[in-house]
């Protein structure tokens, strides 16, 4: 018996040391154990508790638009130090760190594609990239495919996802608040659609801007939605906030979002939206 319990947990080992590394992980949520394959087969989120993993703008370019028509735009522009800024380490190599890490051009990508035939111009939110947050980059680029949704005459969807604006750039990252939400003026006026899809966190100046300017504003499940953080209101109010306050199905019951919509449903979801919205488009 001896001999067959030794041979046993020999052959367990064997397998799991055969086993390769990355096939699972660990919902930070419910803890529960996932296979990397199920749980892009769910949209990156839980199929124990529905838990949205933070993904980037390449996942949700996959996930959204139909097959061979998304295409990336604006991707040589890139964040300048014109300010020399330095806290705890200089500017220019805390960028030169994200770029290595993330592959990324900057805290936004955009491009365009369909959607169940609809075209559309789009940017994404990077989280991965110094926070998400919003420098010059950011509120450039957005414009940017803002303006191409406005001589295309397409619908402009962005998904945000960011700690706020970018300290090492100063008042430069605050007048993106300004410059993005003037130019929403314009496509208003045009009678183009802007949806915004607020993902897990939205905060400072983004969530002050243009993330809640939306004609439709979509949220996704559990997200973090807000200016300050729960942590720093309640010091400042030195009151306990409420069960779930700022949360997406807070924001929803308080008329902050139009609906709060599962990733897995998002593109269906979308383009209901858009066919509903697209008299105007064409107008």
């Amino acid at each position: 018996m001896a001999w067959f319990l030794r041979k046993t947990k020999n052959i367990a080992e064997s397998q799991q040391r055969e086993m390769p590394d990355g096939l699972w992980t660990k919902c930070p949520q419910c803890s529960a154990v996932l296979y990397r394959k199920e749980l892009e087969e769910h949209a990156y989120t839980c199929s124990s508790c529905s838990q949205h993993f933070r993904i980037g703008s390449t996942k949700y370019a996959s996930l959204l638009f139909d097959a061979g028509t998304w295409q990336e735009t604006d991707r040589h522009i890139r964040s300048a130090d014109p300010l020399d800024f330095v806290d705890t380490r200089p500017y220019k190599a805390r960028l030169k760190e994200a770029y290595a890490k993330s592959d990324l051009p900057d805290a936004v990508t955009t491009g365009t594609g369909s959607i169940e035939g609809i075209p559309v111009s789009f940017g994404c939110m990077n989280f991965g990239f110094v926070g998400g947050s919003m420098g010059s980059v950011v509120g450039e680029k957005f414009v940017r495919a803002g303006r191409r949704a406005l001589e295309q005459r397409m619908p402009f969807i962005f998904i945000s996802a960011s700690g706020g604006a970018r300290m090492q750039e100063a008042a430069l990252s605050l007048m993106q608040m300004a410059k993005t939400s003037a130019f929403l003026s314009e496509l208003a006026e045009a009678g183009l659609p802007y949806i915004s899809i607020l993902t897990d966190p939205t905060t400072g100046g983004v969530s002050a801007s243009y993330a809640m300017l939306g004609d439709v504003i979509i949220a996704e499940p559990k997200a973090l939605i807000g200016f300050a953080g729960p942590r720093v209101i309640e010091q400042t109010i030195r009151k306990k906030l409420p069960e779930g306050f700022q949360r997406s199905e807070f924001l929803l019951e308080h008329g902050f979002v139009d609906m709060v919509v599962h990733r897995s449903d998002l593109k269906a979801t979308l383009a209901r939206v858009l066919r509903h919205l697209g008299g105007s488009v064409h107008a």
